[in-house]
């Protein structure tokens, strides 16, 4: 049968002996516990205790069948007899009566907590076979552990027997529905894991590790302050539960675990006897660099601060619950010795345990005790008042129920909560009355400390924060580095300049999966690993993130672009052809060299206007053709720097008329060479159709229809700088909108059609007899602009950016080029290097003897 079924059938068996009394109106107990060492003293009102003054206890099997054995246990409950010794001793509170009180040894087992727990609420032990038992006492002040509680409080709550633990923090014991009865001077852990959640987010760790007790303390404790420390956004790096067994195996698997890990900081919650078994394991394993966060169950165990653990745990920290000085107690303490309480069973078993000594007649295994021994002498934490925490919540228990009690007594009739009962006397009180007076208490105590139970029958949690560090002479000093106070704002308070870290260190440590993002990343998490565990991913380009931690970048806005750090967002750099650009200063040089050129022939044919071969090739003509040729390398700079409402009207007009010009009168020359051959011929007066009136005639039509469709292009829906903007670039392109595409495809369309015109009539003059045939070389021109343009068309379109305006540039050079260069350079060769074919004579010989043929 498990240990819970004990407890149910020993709960069973009770309420059946209960009811059968009743029955037979006679008082029988279920069995015998003489066996059960117990320290009693008379007085009108009897306080029951129950303490865990030991954490083994040598049991026999039990068989169901027989009598159990007896039991061996010890230890002391001093402080619950020097509070009510003291209240006795005081006329103000409890006048004219007296306390008393019956305190067992749970032992720190369920089982014996239950079994004591019985013991008080049987009253006496049948005497001489007399049917009569005493009254059973009315409140209970234990017990210690959470675990014990909860088997104690499940009986206690049947009768309502109030029961006041001093020790008892698991946060399950505040529900009502199941533990009716039950108080406690000890803060629940609930307000302990939020003291514990609040120092974790206060020093920013993420990455915590937590090792509970395999009891309701422990698990209970741990679970909610798992369950709170996710809420914040930390994350628990694992969860194990210490064996009450300490099994080795299991004990270096749960160490390990920290190790694998990473997590600097771990939160124990334990027992004191769980979290030593927990760092000899550490030890054996020589696990050092871990900042240990400890609960109140063994934050200040003097068990866990021998040397041995100096490399582990100096610099632990936890709370502790508010110590207090309680005048009196430590001479009080001292005055035990085993002549002064020969019948207390615990005195004796403490004085032998205390000075290895036996006090009884068999002594082979300890020497017998030679009276000398003195409590004053010894340094241990029996006689240690400094760290009165436990000790000030009995104290606080006590003086709570004798409040209670008082009042209770002091009742006036038909002012009581209980209107259809009389006052209460010591003998008639009730323990459901008395619970309700305990639920409503009030006062100050006299430290100044407010105490009052809540809903729940909890009190108002204060803790001490409390930083293991190690003294002059090597020994452990619990030094208060903090407080924490439900009661206060802000609750939690610390000096951190006074805190010394695990390893003597000053500095904070860190314990997280993964440090925090920079500006410029953001978080991008790990599949199958907490939130706390990611990697920095770097911003994409035009997104920001100007935060540590970032989940997402920010886009930045149209006209801004991120850096290179990726943490803000600069204005995006403005690209157009420039005349700082390499391309842009190429382009302009070209430009310039070219109307120089266009000059320089201009002025070559105004030195030798008179000679034949410029006077053969209409002079007029091919000055205007060299005028319309400077004007389109000229136009070419309108296409050069950041672009404006009149540099874009004027780059694509000008550019479109400056080529009309130039291709009209190419066109009116090759027409006129054509038409001139016609008129060589017998009875043919053509020329009189193609004076030089009718070719200003041709060559202002023909640009006249351009100049048309450029004015009517700025009229209607003339070209405008654009800003072009996209997310994907860090630049803003400025170009020129044209405005109207269909405007722009008639410009280059009827410069096409006109250099379409200019090469058919070129090619068909290309063979006449001539010395020097202009039509070859205009043919020639033709073909190169044709060229031009018609790979300008694919290049222009798939450009990016300002590489757009210099293809456009490109194109127009290359063409003007081309024009000035086919036509211009033969007549200038023959003019500067061959003068001798540069004569009336040369050209008309060549031409005559062509026509002979």
């Amino acid at each position: 049968m498990s240990l819970q079924g004990v407890y149910v059938c020993l709960t069973v068996l009770f309420l059946s002996t209960m009811i059968s009394s009743q029955l037979f109106q006679t008082c029988r107990l279920i069995r015998s516990t003489s066996d059960l060492p117990v320290l009693t003293s008379e007085g009108d009102i009897t306080i029951g205790g129950l303490f865990s003054l030991h954490d083994t206890v040598l049991e026999y099997p039990l068989s169901f069948t027989a009598k159990p054995l007896p039991t061996h246990c010890s230890g002391w409950m001093q402080t619950m007899i020097f509070a009510i010794e003291e209240i006795n001793r005081d006329d103000r509170l409890l006048a004219n009566l007296t306390l008393g009180y019956k305190i067992y040894d749970s032992c720190s087992t369920p089982f014996h907590g239950l079994r004591t727990a019985l013991a008080l609420m049987s009253g006496q032990e049948e005497d001489q076979g007399s049917p009569e038992c005493l009254d059973r006492v009315p409140v209970v002040i234990g017990d210690g552990g959470s675990t014990l509680s909860l088997v104690v409080a499940r009986f206690l709550g049947v009768f309502h027997v109030p029961q006041v633990s001093y020790f008892s923090s698991c946060a399950c014991l505040s529900n009502k529905l199941e533990f009716p009865s039950f108080l406690r001077t000890m803060p629940s852990d609930f307000f302990q894991v939020g003291a514990l959640t609040q120092l974790v987010q206060h020093f920013d760790w993420n990455w915590v590790g937590t090792f509970a007790g395999d009891d309701a303390y422990g698990r209970g404790g741990a679970q909610i302050f798992n369950d709170e420390v996710t809420k914040l956004g930390a994350c628990i790096a694992f969860y194990e539960i210490i064996p009450k067994n300490h099994e080795k195996a299991e004990m270096t698997r749960i160490v390990k675990r920290i190790g694998d890990s990473g997590a600097r900081v771990v939160l124990v919650f334990a027992l004191e006897q769980d979290a030593r078994a927990l760092f000899w394991e550490a030890l054996s394993q020589n696990l050092t660099g871990i900042q240990w966060l400890a609960s109140e169950a063994w934050i200040t165990a003097a068990v866990l601060s021998t040397p041995e653990f100096h490399s582990i745990l100096q610099g632990s920290m936890g709370y502790a619950i508010r110590k207090a000085d309680i005048p009196g107690l430590q001479s009080f303490l001292l005055r035990l010795h085993p002549s002064k309480y020969p019948q207390d069973p615990f005195v004796l078993q403490f004085w032998e345990e205390m000075f290895q000594c036996s006090l009884g007649k068999d002594s082979s295994l300890r020497p017998p005790c030679n009276g000398s021994e003195v409590l004053v002498n010894t340094g241990n934490i029996y006689s240690d008042v400094t760290q009165l925490r436990i000790s000030y919540n009995v104290y606080k228990a006590v003086y709570a129920i004798a409040h209670a009690l008082d009042l209770m007594l002091l009742c006036e009739p038909g002012k009581r909560p209980f209107m259809w009962e009389s006052c209460p006397n010591s003998s008639t009180i009730k323990p459901g009355e008395l619970l309700h007076y305990l639920k409503h208490l009030h006062f100050n105590n006299e430290f100044g400390e407010e105490t009052k139970f809540d809903g729940n029958g909890d009190p108002a949690a204060m803790y001490d924060l409390i930083n293991w560090q190690l003294g002059a002479n090597r020994e452990v000093q619990y030094v208060t580095v903090g407080r924490f106070d439900e009661t206060m704002q802000p609750k939690l308070v610390i000096e951190e300049t006074n805190i010394i870290w695990n390893g003597n260190e000053r500095q904070v440590p860190v314990s997280v999966c993964s440090t925090s993002c920079p500006p410029g990343t953001r978080k991008a998490t790990r599949p199958n690993f907490p939130v706390c565990c990611f990697d920095c991913i770097l911003c994409a380009a035009g997104e920001v993130s100007n935060q540590t931690d970032a989940l997402e970048c920010e886009k930045c806005l149209s006209e801004f672009w991120s850096n290179t750090r990726r943490d803000t967002c600069i204005p995006k750099l403005v690209e157009f052809l420039s005349f700082s650009d390499t391309m842009g200063i190429t382009l302009l040089a070209m430009a310039l060299l070219g109307s120089c050129f266009t000059l320089a022939v201009a002025l070559i044919f105004a030195v030798k206007r008179h000679t034949p071969i410029v006077r053969a090739n209409n002079s007029e003509l091919s000055f205007l053709i060299l005028s319309s040729l400077w004007l389109c390398f000229l136009c070419a700079l309108a296409f050069i720097g950041r672009p404006t409402s009149w540099s874009c009207g004027l780059r694509h007009t000008a550019f479109g008329i400056a080529f009309s010009l130039c291709l009209s009168c190419i066109l009116g020359k090759t027409l006129v060479v054509l038409m001139a051959f016609r008129a060589t011929l017998p009875g043919s007066n053509v020329m009189k159709w193609f004076g030089p009136l009718q070719q200003r005639g041709i060559i202002f039509l023909c640009t006249a229809v351009q100049v048309v469709i450029c004015f009517a292009w700025l009229s209607v829906a003339p070209p405008v700088p654009r800003k072009l903007m996209t997310s994907e670039t860090a630049r803003i392109i400025i170009l020129c909108d044209v405005g109207s595409p269909l405007a722009f495809s008639l410009v280059l369309g009827y410069i096409g059609l006109l250099a379409a015109l200019c090469f058919l009539m070129a090619f068909l003059a290309r063979k006449l007899p001539d010395n020097f045939n202009e039509a070859k070389f205009i043919t020639f021109s033709m073909l190169i602009f044709c060229a031009v343009w018609i790979a300008f068309v694919p290049a222009y379109v798939s450009s990016p950016g300002k590489y757009t305006v210099a293809v456009e540039i490109f194109a127009i050079l290359a063409s003007s080029y081309g024009l000035l260069l086919c036509i211009f350079t033969p007549k200038c060769y023959i003019i500067l290097l061959r003068p001798e074919k540069n004569t009336k004579k040369y050209l008309m010989s060549k031409s005559k003897t062509e026509r002979k043929y």
